[in-house]
């Protein structure tokens, strides 16, 4: 696989009510034994000034909890990626997972929250309101 070949699935994320600028898509490779995500995020909450970056919970979700299938304790589901680092309303992230293959994200949703994911508080991170979702469709569908 080379990394701008046609991703297996991918997100069109959206804003919510009270985040209605937040734009951006998430694609998922097949790489290795699992998958390459990349995510491109723009209209994220900001401040301005020195040390005014922010982080956020990222995640993917079955119905209205982490997706899950081996049971896991948090941050151990196969839903809890890494948190998502805002620069200036911007984000933009590549990591690898082996929990998932990316047909098996395709019908979840993909979730950005208000408050970076502190790892540890079960069930998700306390990371706060969802600022955003997309749902994971076959890249045809994108």
């Amino acid at each position: 696989m080379l990394l701008f070949d046609e991703p297996e699935a991918c997100a069109k994320l959206k804003g919510s009510e009270k985040y209605p600028s937040i734009q951006g898509k998430v694609f998922f490779y097949s790489f290795w034994q699992g998958t390459l995500i990349a995510a491109m995020v723009t209209g994220l909450p900001f401040t301005v000034g020195d040390c005014s970056g922010r982080f956020f919970g990222f995640h993917l979700h079955e119905g209205d909890t982490h997706y899950n299938p081996e049971g896991c304790s948090h941050p151990m589901h196969a839903g809890d990626f890494p948190v998502l680092p805002g620069n200036n309303g911007c984000a933009l992230m590549f990591f690898y997972t082996e929990r998932f293959h990316p047909e098996q994200a395709v019908g979840k949703t993909v979730v950005i929250h208000e408050m970076s994911d502190d790892f540890h508080t079960q069930p998700s991170g306390n990371s706060g309101d969802k600022i955003t979702t997309g749902e994971v469709l076959l890249s045809a569908e994108c």
